[in-house]
């Protein structure tokens, strides 16, 4: 893939040059959430992959979970062969998920804690005490070409685990911080943010690649793009939701626009 050789693929180095920019992937996952709740096939994720990719996304990601409540295996199998662009495959650490990785083979494979009764994902990887479990995946993956990162709390014990069974890349939760943002409770939301900074910083010193997602919206996402260490997002809920109302490829825009300000503002 030519933004993989260019080094901008989603998983991949960042890009080097004057401007620094942040790859954006789209996760799809609610678009088969709201084709499930009817039947058939519409709407369509692989369109709306190819839809965010054509309005600037740099890869799309999608979470195949246990029960199969939104992406389904044909998903996966479709979409990787209808992009040009990388897929990111969020998954949890299970034998199955293991082995329909193995077969797929996508760029990058991000492994995400799971329970069955949660709505969306809760929290980050408990990789300290799941560090027997976690290694053999984040090694057998490698060794097939799949680029791991681990979902994880803004934790330095967390990212020094990460580290140490050979994740090359970490996505920080942001959930914890957005909500705090969204419900207005400003002191929360400092000391989460103020987590989030330290734990990117220690995941650079580390030699670790350091991604972001879990309820960004236009402003957070903006914030969180002033921290240089940040070199990719993956965004689903809210920009889905922002596109029944303007579409998808003017949502794309507006994120994009709004990730560029931030890494504008660090520059500055």
């Amino acid at each position: 893939m030519a933004l993989e050789n260019a080094g901008l693929a989603i998983g991949g180095s960042g890009a080097s040059g004057p401007r620094r920019s942040i790859r954006l992937g789209l996760n799809i996952d609610h678009v088969a959430t709201l084709r499930n709740a009817r039947g058939g096939a519409r709407p369509d994720p692989v369109r709306a992959a190819l839809l965010a990719i054509e309005a600037g996304a740099d890869g799309i990601t999608a979470h195949l979970r246990e029960d199969r409540r939104h992406i389904q295996d044909a998903d996966l199998i479709a979409v990787k062969a209808a992009i040009d662009k990388p897929l990111n495959f969020e998954m949890a650490a299970t034998a199955q998920m293991l082995d329909i990785a193995l077969k797929i083979k996508p760029h990058a494979a991000c492994l995400v804690p799971e329970r069955r009764t949660e709505r969306t994902t809760e929290g980050g990887l408990d990789v300290i005490g799941g560090m027997p479990t976690l290694k053999p995946f984040v090694a057998e993956l490698g060794r097939a070409g799949v680029r791991v990162s681990l979902f994880i709390e803004p934790s330095l014990e967390a990212i020094e685990a990460a580290a140490a069974i050979g994740a090359p890349v970490v996505e920080l939760h942001t959930g914890a911080w957005c909500y705090a943002v969204e419900m207005g409770e400003n002191e929360k939301a400092n000391s989460e943010f103020e987590r989030l900074r330290l734990a990117a910083a220690h995941t650079a010193s580390l030699g670790l690649e350091c991604h972001a997602g879990h309820g960004l919206d236009y402003d957070t996402a903006r914030t969180i793009c002033a921290l240089p260490e940040i070199v990719e997002l993956n965004i689903g809920h809210f920009l889905i939701g922002e596109a029944i109302f303007v579409g998808l490829p003017k949502t794309i825009a507006e994120m994009r626009a709004a990730m560029d300000a931030g890494c504008a503002q660090a520059a500055d």
